[in-house]
């Protein structure tokens, strides 16, 4: 065998140490250097809802390469059919509404586990007619959803509570995915469940002031709004992976609080259809209104047990049609959110400064 010669002793030693201490990082937390571990998140709504712009942010920002992960985005019609995907293996988690995914937990003990939240709702239900202002209007008058019992649908089932309304009963409704806002530009519906953006890109594209009639915060205060969910098989086998994506998530949302990154981020969140300025305008709306929970896992107890408890209401009202079915046990808040998912992310992202 042929010895090595002093000098490529001296080569190879520096070598190995280097090799060892590039194992040791990959043990905390993975650099772009390394393979990156696939990973995939179904958003709401095609295209998706602005929720999503954190998501988009995360990716194209870096911060997902940052710690080690090539994450997909795939867009669904709903934040439900995002956490049936979810269920189905076809996606590792999704951003799905909180009301519909307690009911799916509770009604059917789906192995669903919230692991981040945001906490906010910002619902509103608009209309392009100032002369039907009132709740009473909404009677045989379709409204704009984005699916069966999905997520406009389920704050519209919400706010109609005011007026003893029910979606699919005494109101019609069209399923549009994220296209609601559209469809009242073009005249198609007068009536339609909107998020907080929807409504200054509806009035400079149509021309006219849009009328609030109802609001989430007013009709049912302190509810919980979404949450990212994965399987409790995808917890249990990539625990990792999710505290590196968690990780990213609170990266990216530190990010976009900052008034200096508002046009950037607006530019990340192109894939949801808004221009740079609406998207721009969005971020600074967004941020504002608290819709990225900041520094915290979003996770609020109370917001979630008062969802839970009108999901509870509206099922005994429904007789189980829709809402949690008398006799099924409302799903507890432990078995509803794991903590120490965000808790290990928060460590790793500081870690990582």
């Amino acid at each position: 065998m042929k010895k090595l010669s002093v000098p490529m002793i001296k080569l190879t030693l520096p070598a190995l140490a280097a090799g060892i201490g590039s194992m040791a990082l990959a043990a905390t937390a993975p650099t772009s250097a390394q393979a990156a571990d696939a990973f995939s998140i179904g958003v709401p709504g095609v295209p998706p809802v602005f929720v999503s712009a954190m998501v988009y942010t995360a990716k194209d920002g870096g911060f997902y390469k940052k710690y080690g992960l090539d994450v997909t985005v795939k867009p669904f019609n709903s934040g439900v059919g995002a956490a049936k995907a979810v269920l189905s293996g076809s996606v590792d988690a999704s951003i799905s509404p909180t009301a519909p995914v307690a009911r799916m937990i509770s009604n059917g003990d789906v192995p669903l586990v919230a692991i981040q939240g945001f906490e906010k709702p910002d619902w509103f239900l608009g209309s392009m007619d100032p002369s039907k202002n009132k709740c009473e209007d909404l009677k045989g008058q379709a409204v704009g959803v984005d699916s069966p019992q999905g997520a406009r649908w389920t704050q519209l089932q919400n706010m109609a509570r005011a007026c003893n309304l029910v979606p699919d009963k005494d109101i019609p409704t069209v399923n549009l995915s994220s296209n609601v806002g559209a469809a009242m530009v073009a005249g198609q519906l007068t009536f339609g469940v909107l998020h907080l953006d929807d409504i200054p890109v509806i009035e400079r594209e149509s021309g006219k002031k849009l009328t609030i009639v109802l609001e989430i915060e007013k009709t049912a205060p302190g509810t919980h709004y979404t949450s990212l969910v994965t399987s409790s098989k995808t917890l249990k086998a990539h625990r990792d992976k999710l505290v590196r994506v968690v990780a990213a998530h609170i990266e990216a949302i530190k990010y976009m609080y900052d008034p200096a990154n508002f046009e950037k981020a607006g530019g990340y969140a192109k894939p949801t259809g808004r221009s740079l300025q609406d998207a721009t305008n969005a971020v600074k709306m967004f941020t504002e209104f608290g819709y990225w929970s900041n520094g915290n896992p979003g996770l609020d107890r109370k917001r979630f047990e008062k969802t839970v408890q009108i999901q509870e209401i509206v099922g005994k009202k429904t007789k189980g049609k829709s809402g949690i079915q008398p006799g099924k046990k409302p799903v507890s808040y432990e078995r509803f959110a794991d903590l120490s998912i965000w808790k290990d992310a928060m460590a790793l992202a500081d870690k990582s400064k």
